[in-house]
């Protein structure tokens, strides 16, 4: 296999001079540069990018990982941080984990051993403990409010999300109130899941684990939600579905079996949809393709920092 010093002796140049060609470098003749470029056709020279990398100290690679790829949150938040990949001329490396932790462990060793630059976590699996050790190898950005810990992040509090939305159903006149949810563990669960509590405290409301519905996340989800609540003597109310795909899953699902919403079932989604504007779903707002960008940036920037994105709640006619 040709190599550097292979091409300097064909083109009668300096290993140097050869260097300074394969990296674009704007001081050599011109003749000495076609001389190169030259012998690099002749010989059908091939660079080993590993070795530029290591040269260089950078791969201009960026892991994403993320628990699903056609689920509309990630899909969207993967839209803003590859327009700012492309912009920048980095490529980007997914990892779909399904929320399996040995899936981001392989992301994690990969950062590790300098085969990417910096790795995005949009949503993680792997406890705190276990990030906290990669953090010396590289860039480590989240998708979370990481208050305290040092690593960078972008969110949206989830935590006021939910007050928000459950105060507002609660002066509709709401007081069994339902959540479904992708799953149960993870930071923002945990946040949401103290803004229920914390809630029902506020009102003096009982609490009832029935309400509480997990692994929605697409719209065939709804029906599995609504065979659950019709079996349930005293079901809720109202629900706030943390997917606009789910939500309109739900909403369908009622129309079809005469079941009248706002009135015999109240619905706020979120993350404002198509889907939601098309069908009248109120939700909230959360900047998903600016939560992107902005993840790509920290993940390319040589500070820490964290960025609280703002929600909006839309009014619409399933509340």
């Amino acid at each position: 296999m040709t190599n550097i010093k292979d091409l300097a002796k064909m083109a009668g140049v300096s290993v140097t001079t050869v260097s300074r060609v394969l990296n674009n470098h704007p001081y050599v003749r011109e003749e000495k540069r076609n001389a190169v470029l030259e012998a690099i056709r002749e010989s059908n020279y091939q660079q080993n990018l590993n070795a530029v990398h290591l040269s260089k100290g950078k791969t201009q690679m960026i892991g994403v990982v993320l628990p699903f790829s056609d689920h509309p949150y990630f899909a969207l938040l993967l839209k803003g941080i590859a327009k700012q990949a492309l912009e920048n001329n980095y490529k980007l490396v997914l990892f779909q984990t399904d929320y399996m932790e040995s899936r981001e462990l392989e992301a994690l060793q990969m950062l590790k051993q300098k085969q990417i630059d910096s790795l995005i976590i949009c949503s993680r699996a792997c406890g705190w403990s276990v990030i906290q050790e990669y953090l010396s190898y590289g860039t480590i950005v989240l998708c979370e409010d990481t208050k305290g810990k040092e690593v960078s992040s972008t969110f949206v509090n989830q935590y006021e999300i939910f007050k928000e939305a459950l105060t507002f159903l609660y002066k509709k006149g709401h007081q069994k109130i339902g959540y479904c949810i992708g799953r149960k563990t993870g930071p923002s669960s945990r946040l949401r899941a103290n803004a229920y509590q914390d809630f029902l405290s506020d009102h003096h409301l009982p609490y009832c684990e029935e309400y509480i519905i997990d692994h929605c996340n697409y719209f065939e989800d709804a029906k599995k939600v609504m065979d659950h609540l019709l079996k349930m003597d005293n079901r809720p109310t109202a629900l706030i579905v943390t997917s606009d795909q789910v939500a309109a899953g739900i909403v369908t699902y009622c129309q079809k079996q005469g079941i009248r919403i706002p009135e015999e079932l109240a619905i706020i989604g979120y993350h404002n949809e198509p889907i939601a504007k098309m069908m009248e779903i109120s939700t909230i707002e959360i900047p998903l393709l600016e939560m992107g960008k902005n993840l790509f940036q920290q993940a390319i920037s040589k500070e820490i920092s964290k960025q609280e994105m703002f929600f909006r709640f839309i009014e619409r006619a399933t509340v």
